[in-house]
């Protein structure tokens, strides 16, 4: 059999002998190569249970039984497998009028059976009871037109590389389809036909039917892949299993919050940066803490704030400053809870504090407030808060606190003043607020951090207004428990304040080892999952339960690759971003030296252009900045002919 058979069907008409050709011209046309030619397997060999192609082996199956009753989407978990297979449903529709003759018929027979029982006297058969009552109700419907009657195939092929792993997955087939009361056969010394049969061809060589009627058949619909495509929201990506939208509303979830984990260089910044871009297009303000400098190009192209806090940076945050209570707000719990934040700062700015310790900060920042006459019955809208240096004047005059104040001065006088010890100059008034952290010491980011969030939710708590709150490189927070608590309180009750916040990071076990870790995630409805190193995703694949094949997926997955959960759903997803949308959001650094390079080509243009129109200006102040045409051919012709030069 010629290999290229298997794709069609057989001819039973003799063939003549093929003549040999003669002609350089026939030789030629004899030896090409037509789709066929490109598309068959290297080799075949047909066997009683499968076909090997080659490379792969085929193993082709029918259903040959259905339970009483199919419930919608019972066939989900086959199509959504994550394993290669083909299915193929054949359907064809039975004549309704010939149907209602069979129905007459078999009533009759049932009826009949029934009645012989009740004659000798014998007890009631169940099953002879359902078949009748069920006989009726379909003839009823097939009288009313309401259903129709269908022969349905429904043929599944699987694909494996040894004959080990095919068994495995026609096991792991069987077993879901078992579990639903629906049993399947292999095409034994029919695997040609049942091959040809799954392949797009519309050949139903196997005839392997099953009478079903409208109902059970609408259950067998095969587009029912999982999908997060709704009404609103923004794109995040290309669901790799179907090629549908990720389109999703992060606003819409119990909670707005979400966690992103991946190693370095597999998209995260990327994917972060597309979802703030789509996000201010539907009036998101977006607050970001950068420890990268990513977000500088982004910030300046929408127009937005971009503050570099370090220590010579000429923008201040003052721990000190208080929110505005809002109208349902007490202003005494916003001030306890302004001093209990400020004693979470302080044990992370001096390396922990003892009991004792502690109540000396609490007593020493409730007199620094009371010096600037905040009282919790105080406007503090009013009232300018106190600074570091008024609480290092509190400080030293109490009792015990000799060593507090020496760990505090380096913050005041020493190496580190001037981080903290200003009023607040930044200006968060803008869609989109970048805070950079690049530049700041690395015993200092964490305090940073804590700062610069604990500014954001003041903030926040002013005005409810949609909000997206990122901080990127989390992993930095998470290493104190006191910077890890306040962003899990924070993601706690942001919600309250239409706020959501995504954390990133790639040192996935710091995030994980922290006791607020697991919290974090569990009080995040979006997690989105992308390329893993082998070191980190045997606890990535523990923590979010995935199965062998998603771990798998995770460790080969290409850059803006992975898998995004939402709720109770999730999908393998490709990040896609538009050429415009990637101008912007671009971290190859390849791409930012040409954007950059073009940017100052373009800036050079335009200082040589207003070079020249200063100079027009200087030689002739009576006439207009205007730049002079340039001379057609016929005009530097005809000059030269008159003996001018122009």
């Amino acid at each position: 059999m010629s290999l290229l058979d298997i794709f069609k069907k057989k001819d039973t008409r003799s063939s003549t002998a093929a003549v040999l050709p003669i002609l350089p011209e026939e030789i030629y046309e004899a030896g090409i190569l037509d789709l066929q030619d490109v598309i068959a397997p290297h080799a075949l060999k047909i066997s009683s249970r499968e076909l090997d192609l080659g490379e792969k082996i085929a193993r082709t199956f029918f259903v040959i039984s259905y339970p009483r009753f199919l419930t919608t989407g019972w066939f989900a978990p086959i199509i959504n497998i994550d394993k290669v297979l083909d299915i193929s449903i054949f359907i064809h529709p039975m004549d309704t009028n010939e149907m209602l003759r069979k129905f007459q018929k078999k009533v009759a027979e049932v009826q009949s059976q029934i009645s012989t029982r009740e004659q000798k006297g014998m007890v009631r058969d169940p099953m002879l009871d359902t078949a009748y009552s069920d006989l009726e109700r379909l003839r009823d419907s097939l009288q009313q037109a309401q259903e129709r009657v269908f022969e349905v195939g429904l043929y599944l092929t699987i694909y494996g590389n040894t004959r080990e792993e095919i068994d495995k997955i026609e096991s792991e087939v069987r077993s879901i389809l078992e579990s639903r009361l629906v049993y399947i056969r292999p095409a034994l010394f029919q695997q040609e036909q049942g091959f040809r049969s799954v392949l797009p061809l519309a050949n139903d060589e196997l005839n392997v039917h099953t009478k079903l009627n409208s109902a059970p058949l609408s259950s067998i619909f095969p587009f029912i892949s999982f999908d997060l495509t709704s009404d609103r929201g923004i794109l995040y990506g290309i669901n790799r299993h179907n090629s549908s939208l990720v389109l999703f509303d992060r606003f819409s979830l119990e909670n707005y919050n979400s966690v992103t984990f991946a190693k370095s260089g597999a998209g995260k910044s990327y994917g972060t940066k597309l979802e703030i871009l789509r996000s201010l297009m539907f009036d998101v303000e977006v607050i970001v803490i950068d420890p990268e400098r990513e977000y500088e190009y982004l910030a300046e192209t929408v127009g937005g704030r971009y503050f570099n806090i370090s220590l010579s940076s000429e923008h201040h945050i003052n721990p000190f400053d208080l929110a505005i209570p809002r109208e349902d707000e007490n202003p005494a719990d916003v001030l306890r809870s302004n001093i209990i934040t400020l004693v979470g700062l302080f044990r992370i700015m001096l390396g922990g504090l003892t009991p004792e310790e502690d109540a000396v900060i609490d007593r020493a920042i409730t007199e620094t407030y009371a010096l600037k006459d905040i009282t919790a019955e105080a406007n503090f809208a009013l009232i300018e808060p106190p600074l570091l240096s008024d609480f290092e004047l509190v400080l030293s005059g109490m009792e015990g606190s000799d060593s507090l104040v020496a760990r505090l001065s380096k913050y005041t006088k020493g190496t580190w003043a001037g981080f903290m010890n200003r009023p607040t100059n930044v200006d968060m008034n803008k869609k989109l607020v970048v805070f950079s952290v690049r530049d700041m010491e690395d015993d200092l980011k964490p305090v940073a951090m804590y700062i610069i969030t604990h500014h954001i939710w003041n903030t926040v708590r002013k005005e409810l207004r949609k909000r997206l709150l990122i901080i990127d490189e989390a992993w930095w927070m998470m290493r104190s428990a006191d910077t890890a608590s306040f962003l899990f309180s924070i993601a706690k009750r942001g919600r309250k304040y239409f706020l959501g916040i995504s954390t990133i990071t790639q040192d996935v076990s710091d995030f994980l080892n922290s006791p607020y870790g697991i919290p974090m995630i569990t009080n995040s409805s979006i997690q989105l999952l992308l390329r893993q190193s082998p070191t980190s995703v045997d606890l990535v694949q523990q923590t979010f339960k995935l199965s062998d094949e998603e771990k798998y997926l995770l460790l080969e997955s290409d850059v803006g690759e992975g898998i995004f959960f939402a709720g109770l759903k999730h999908v393998a997803i490709k990040i896609i971003a538009s050429y415009t949308e990637d101008q912007i959001i671009t971290s190859d650094p390849s791409q930012i030296l040409a954007i950059r390079k073009a940017k100052k080509d373009l800036a050079d243009s335009h200082d040589a252009d207003n070079a020249e129109e200063q100079l027009l200006r200087v030689i002739a102040p009576d006439k207009p900045a205007v730049k002079p045409a340039m001379p057609t051919p016929a005009a530097l012709t005809e000059d030269a002919a008159s003996g001018t030069a122009k």
